[in-house]
């Protein structure tokens, strides 16, 4: 057996019911495979996939908290520190019923990829808890949020471990993360990222990876004669994600015609309208079901059905495995030329492939998501240098950041004979400058 077949089975035998985990290792490993296979003595010898498949450190912890009514409830918190070969660990916290220790090792794995991808020093790392914010009070939140932080502020730090935002952990949560952290550790350092302006954020933060991922995009389509101006796009999603990359598209001269959340979709055949979605998603915290109040000539459908949408771009903004091999046919029966992953995973392998299969561009979210995390870490630069820049230095940073992370994915997949895939290249990247790092600090 192979050295990567190996593993990958290891994987699977030593981490059960983590279906989300197996699939990250399986499309890292065997995109890297003609690295490993070339070197696999010394890799063999060296443990290199052992120690990269195995995260540096599993936190998980119990998290109480009491309502309104004075009852208390307890959830369970999580952190992996995956890998800090190339600069301390940097991911999200996740805050979602979803969340379990497989899904944050999924994300944990896949953001090592993503941060070497930016070229910034930053390692890999994710967490979160099983909380659900929807529906409860801010001060429920608050002291859900004081409550986490209490645990995880031994294990993190400015120079070892920087979280940040992710679902359902916005502005809000960061905050009172971050007022606990320093409340109890005494310092005040740039240990989140995605905090509020007044107390260390950076501007173009929130926009980041939507405006990341259009950046991508259109690069993307340059490269191969193309241009957004006049293309129809659909998206998946109505958060953070999904609302600044219809904004960003829309200013690219595309029409976004779609939006959704966990209830149902919206189209919108005049382009989906900004402004009301940030009304209704940002300030009511309300459902898409609103829409129609906002713009009458709108289509409002329960459940799941964006990618039956025509369209010449689709960009998945949502959440793992939304895109399946069903909804990968319709599209390319429609005529879609392009698929960028706003979200983490958000395209099973099956459709993944039937993408590629077909001749559609298709980028993974570790490359095409990663403006998030690339200006998260102009967030760390910005506190250690007690400066703050414009939206428009950090913007022309995020735009300089994806632009060469896609000709960087472009020219690896070329090097090792997988011209035009970007799943490979992606990988393939991300690993090389992981591998140099790790080899040259030893077996640690």
């Amino acid at each position: 057996m192979s050295y990567v077949d190996e593993i990958i089975q290891q994987v699977k035998e030593k981490n059960p019911a983590q279906p989300e985990f197996h699939q990250a290792v399986h499309e890292v490993l065997e995109s890297i495979r003609p690295i490993v296979d070339a070197n696999e003595e010394a890799f063999r010898r060296d443990a290199v996939l052992e120690r990269l498949v195995n995260p540096e450190r599993q936190i998980i912890f119990r998290v109480p908290w009491l309502d309104d009514e004075g009852n208390a409830h307890v959830n369970t918190g999580y952190r992996v520190q995956f890998n800090s070969a190339i600069g301390p660990y940097k991911g999200g916290l996740r805050l979602h019923p979803s969340v379990n220790i497989g899904i944050i090792k999924f994300l944990g794995f896949e953001q090592i990829f993503k941060n070497s991808l930016t070229g910034l020093p930053i390692g890999g790392g994710k967490g979160g808890s099983d909380f659900d914010p929807k529906g409860k009070s801010d001060r429920e939140i608050m002291r859900f949020c004081q409550s986490f932080m209490t645990e995880l502020c031994k294990y993190i730090g400015a120079d070892t471990d920087v979280p940040a935002g992710d679902i359902g952990t916005g502005g809000r949560e960061i905050g009172y993360m971050f007022g606990q952290y320093k409340r109890i550790r005494g310092v005040f350092e740039g240990v989140l990222t995605g905090k509020g302006l007044t107390y260390g954020g950076s501007l173009a933060r929130t926009e980041a990876t939507g405006y990341g991922l259009l950046y991508l995009t259109d690069e993307l389509l340059r490269t191969h004669g193309e241009t957004l101006k006049g293309k129809t796009v659909v998206v998946s999603g109505a958060g953070n994600v999904a609302t600044y990359a219809i904004q960003k598209a829309q200013q690219l001269g595309a029409k976004v015609v779609t939006c959704s959340d966990s209830t149902g979709w919206v189209y919108d055949p005049d382009g989906i309208d900004v402004a009301a979605l940030k009304e209704i998603k940002e300030v009511k915290r309300a459902r898409l079901t609103e829409y129609k109040n906002y713009r009458p000539n709108s289509e409002y459908h329960e459940g799941k059905g964006v990618w039956t949408v025509k369209c010449d771009v689709a960009l998945p903004c949502a959440t793992q495995n939304e895109l399946d091999i069903e909804d990968a046919k319709t599209l390319v029966a429609n005529g879609v030329m392009a698929v960028c992953e706003g979200a983490n995973m958000p395209t099973t392998e099956e459709a993944t492939k039937y993408f590629q299969d077909n001749k559609v561009y298709f980028v993974p979210g570790k490359a095409a998501n990663a403006g998030g995390v690339a200006t998260s870490a102009l967030e760390m630069s910005q506190n250690s240098e007690r400066l703050s820049w414009t939206f428009e230095e950090v913007d022309s940073k995020l735009k300089n950041i994806m632009e060469n992370l896609f000709h960087n994915i472009d020219e690896a997949a070329k090097k090792y004979g997988f011209e035009g895939n970007y799943v490979v290249g992606a990988n393939l990247a991300g690993f090389e400058k992981v591998l140099n790092a790790m080899t040259a600090q030893g077996i640690v």
